[in-house]
């Protein structure tokens, strides 16, 4: 059966909030939530950028049921892949076994905290090596390891699951699809696009999970639902070449200077109509994705959509 996911949006919301959240998420009945891991919001009128791993650390143990899933971690700049993979191992002991490691090539927003932003060729070198040196880590025993990007001279983990740590990749065209046929357990995707569900199965096997992400803005006032969504997610309409590549949130406020109310509005779903959210939710499913996490945008909105999602979204979608 498909699976319905809530996202623990750490761009709109502070710490106490996403883990009291997660809490209520699973009370509704979502299957697993994914956290975002940002250190910038993507516009300042989002607010919010916590430390995304202490939240899902206080999640893992704040849940007993729901599965955990980082949305994506970037390993190759502000962490290094042995940190990440410590992290991880962590995080699946704290929730026993519930955790997926997702991975992503990640974002000049976030990761140029910490130094210059690598072009995409190399970037996507580096991305290589730090699966390797994750996947290696999480296996167990000690790792030596010498490559172009990272340097382990002797690491191994002292905390590592009896059950191997599941990883997902981001993927976006053919180069990503077989990096992540090579290293990952998971799809993960933020398009409802059927040819990367297919180019997945056939580059590593048929039966391997695949999630999507898709944002909405429910909430009994369409127009006000509309002008939230467009204050905080007008910068979802750019592309991720753009995406990827802008420093700060006032690079995207300038990059969407010419983006309406209404270009927002055909892109995510608004309002009180919870048939247009779950169609939204849907076209995911149809494209072969096995997973989809819900965001509700505004973060004033979770507990009244939360409660609504018990009533009404989670059934009509199951």
């Amino acid at each position: 059966m498909p699976e319905i996911g809530y996202t623990l949006m750490g761009e709109q919301s502070p710490p106490r909030q996403l883990v009291d959240d997660a809490v209520a998420a699973e009370r509704a009945g979502f299957d697993y939530a994914v956290c975002s891991d940002h250190y910038y919001p993507w516009l300042s009128e989002q607010g919010h950028s916590p430390y995304a791993w202490a939240v899902l650390g206080a999640a893992a143990y704040a849940t007993d049921r729901m599965g955990l899933m980082s949305y994506v971690t970037c390993p190759i700049r502000r962490y290094h892949p042995a940190v990440v993979a410590q992290k991880a191992a962590t995080v699946s002991l704290l929730s026993q076994g519930r955790f997926i490691l997702g991975l992503g090539a990640g974002e000049n927003l976030n990761e140029h905290v910490v130094g210059a932003w690598p072009h995409v060729i190399e970037r996507h070198a580096m991305f290589e090596e730090a699966l390797e040196i994750i996947h290696a880590l999480l296996s167990g025993g000690v790792l030596h390891y010498s490559g172009n990007y990272f340097e382990v001279p002797e690491a191994q983990l002292w905390d590592v699951p009896e059950l191997p740590v599941p990883i997902g990749v981001a993927v976006s065209g053919p180069d990503s699809i077989d990096l992540a046929a090579r290293y990952a357990d998971v799809l993960v995707a933020t398009e409802p696009r059927p040819e990367l569900v297919t180019a997945f199965d056939t580059a590593a096997g048929p039966g391997k999970p695949k999630y999507g992400q898709v944002p909405i803005c429910w909430g009994p006032d369409e127009d006000a639902c509309r002008k939230i969504a467009y204050d905080q997610f007008r910068w979802s309409g750019l592309g991720w070449p753009v995406n990827a590549e802008l420093p700060g949130p006032r690079s995207f406020a300038s990059a969407t200077k010419s983006a309406t109310v209404d270009h927002v509005a055909q892109e995510i779903t608004c309002g009180p109509d919870v048939g247009k959210h779950a169609e939204a939710v849907r076209k995911y499913f149809d494209a072969g994705f096995t997973h989809v996490a819900v965001v509700q945008i505004g973060a004033d909105s979770q507990g009244a959509f939360l409660e609504m999602a018990e009533r009404e979204l989670l059934p009509a979608l199951r």
